[in-house]
């Protein structure tokens, strides 16, 4: 699958990053499984951004990136994104003004080349590759996709793409001994500035798929062992003084630590909730009626099947329990 990075896999324990300060409050962040049945379904759902009304919401299934409408509600039937379906598409980023989208692509840097290939330690990967590209709202659609600059893209294995209020581009690719690090590129002047690796946490672990609140105050994303080859667990660091605070585990409620993985982070509208990507299934206590069970296979044949679909969880007891520590001080 092209929207998972080469070279990630178990989840291992990262040094220098802290157990939750907020444990006592995690029961009341319980995640839940976004739209079951309409949006999570069967085909491996991810990466949901949402419009900054809250009523429409782009997110990927692997190969293509997928659109659906709130109306009274509920969640209309997924259609194919106008901007996408040709290509390998995925990971889209909505801006919070939401004028555009940022997303990944495989499709060809110039007309008429082949898909951008990638290369893992040396061996070369046809149409495997990833770049970022934007498409402008133009009306009530979207217009062509543009590709964006090598200050950008500058691997060819650049995922994860999160935008700022100020139009920073947070995103991720690996470094030369192929562990992936979280990069940022400002927009100043209508350009993007060339990328600098997030101080965030441990130096020599890897991190991934961050979700950037738009006044960069603070961040969610991924961290593991930079020998890990999974994406490892979810962590919450705080913009402070013009650095990174000590990462915060998000706690066992929301990471598997091995029973589940977790991945693809993105905020709501409101950037008090964090939608995110997991294969993890619902808990299943026995015995069964007969009913309850007529009732568990038919959520197992519509997203309760071990694939991966979008879940959602609110922050309040990390965001809250750093804003009243601040008062504290």
């Amino acid at each position: 699958m092209i929207g998972k990075p080469f070279g990630l896999a178990v989840v291992a324990a990262l040094c220098g990053i802290t157990s939750s300060v907020f444990a006592a409050n995690e029961a009341t962040a319980t995640p839940e499984v976004f739209a079951p049945g309409v949006i999570s379904g069967p085909a491996n759902e991810a990466c949901p951004a949402f419009t900054p009304d809250g009523n429409t919401v782009y997110f990927d299934v692997g190969t293509m990136i997928l659109v659906s409408h709130r109306a009274s509600g509920v969640w209309s039937k997924p259609e194919i994104a106008s901007f996408s379906g040709q290509w390998g598409d995925h990971d889209p980023a909505m801006s919070p003004d939401g004028s555009y989208i940022v997303f990944v692509s495989n499709r060809p840097v110039t007309s008429g080349a082949d898909g951008l290939g990638a290369t893992v330690h040396g061996k070369f990967y046809p149409q495997r590759g990833g770049h970022l590209w934007r498409v402008d709202r133009k009306g009530n659609g979207w217009g062509e996709p543009v590709h964006l600059p090598a200050a950008v893209n500058a691997s060819d294995r650049t995922y994860a793409p999160s935008i700022a209020a100020d139009g920073s581009l947070y995103f991720i690719h690996p470094d030369d001994a192929g562990v992936f690090h979280i990069y940022s590129s400002s927009f100043a002047g209508g350009v993007y500035q060339p990328a600098v690796k997030v101080a965030v946490g441990d130096p020599a672990a890897s991190t991934h798929d961050p979700a950037i609140a738009p006044d960069q105050s603070f961040m969610v994303f991924n961290s593991a062992d930079a020998k890990a080859s999974d994406m490892g667990d979810f962590y919450i660091s705080f913009r402070e003084n013009g650095q990174w605070s000590k990462p915060i585990d998000l706690g066992e409620a929301i990471n598997g630590k091995g029973t589940w993985s977790q991945w693809g982070a993105h905020l709501s509208p409101d950037h008090r909730t964090l939608y995110y990507t997991s294969d993890r299934t619902s808990h299943t206590t026995f015995p069964l009626t007969h009913e309850q069970a007529k009732a568990a296979l038919a959520q197992m044949e519509s997203w309760d099947n071990g694939a991966d679909n979008i879940w959602f969880v609110s922050l309040a007891p990390w965001l809250d329990g750093h804003s009243g520590a601040k008062k504290g001080t």
